[in-house]
């Protein structure tokens, strides 16, 4: 990123093709959409050229980065509807029972992925960072300006409401231990 402040502009094909997959997933959890992530990816690269100016070199790179992710991701919600991710598990019925557990799976996969888009988007998204790109609570806490213990607190909120949500879509009462 450094080169890219420099003027060295080639370097962000490099940057590219070290971060445009992990922001896609990303920005997929957040979404539900492919192709709003897939634009909002290049949103972010088009900004990061755009504010290469802005980074600082103190701050960890893919913090700067996925706040803008983040940001862009924001932004685009004023302009689109995001859509939400279907599939069809008919294609899946089959009277051999290891294909009964592969159905059960991809089922609490589907219930996993609804439940997670019925969570608001401030718990949607700590736990994207957390889980599913495995960012430190620090760097996270960077992302959505506020401190550790916070992020820690949310993560466990959102933990649990998620877990409510997907007992739900089983049909399963939750059960407080």
């Amino acid at each position: 990123m450094k080169q890219v402040q420099a003027g060295d502009t080639d370097q962000l094909a490099l940057l590219f093709e070290r971060y445009n997959v992990p922001l896609f997933q990303y920005l997929l959890h957040l979404s539900g959409n492919r192709t709003l992530s897939e634009d909002i990816v290049q949103e972010v690269f088009f900004r990061v050229l755009k504010y290469a100016g802005s980074y600082d070199p103190s701050f960890a790179f893919n913090v700067w980065l996925y706040r803008m992710a983040r940001n862009a991701y924001f932004d685009s919600l004023h302009k689109r509807k995001a859509e939400t991710i279907g599939s069809n598990l008919d294609d899946f019925r089959s009277d051999d029972p290891m294909a009964e557990e592969i159905l059960t799976r991809k089922q609490d996969t589907m219930f996993l992925q609804e439940a997670l888009q019925k969570l608001p988007d401030d718990k949607r998204e700590i736990l994207v960072l957390s889980r599913f790109h495995n960012l430190r609570y620090e760097d996270i806490g960077q992302i959505l300006n506020c401190e550790t213990g916070t992020v820690k607190v949310r993560v466990y909120r959102a933990l649990k409401e998620l877990r409510e949500k997907f007992c739900e879509l089983r049909g399963e009462r939750l059960y407080d231990v």
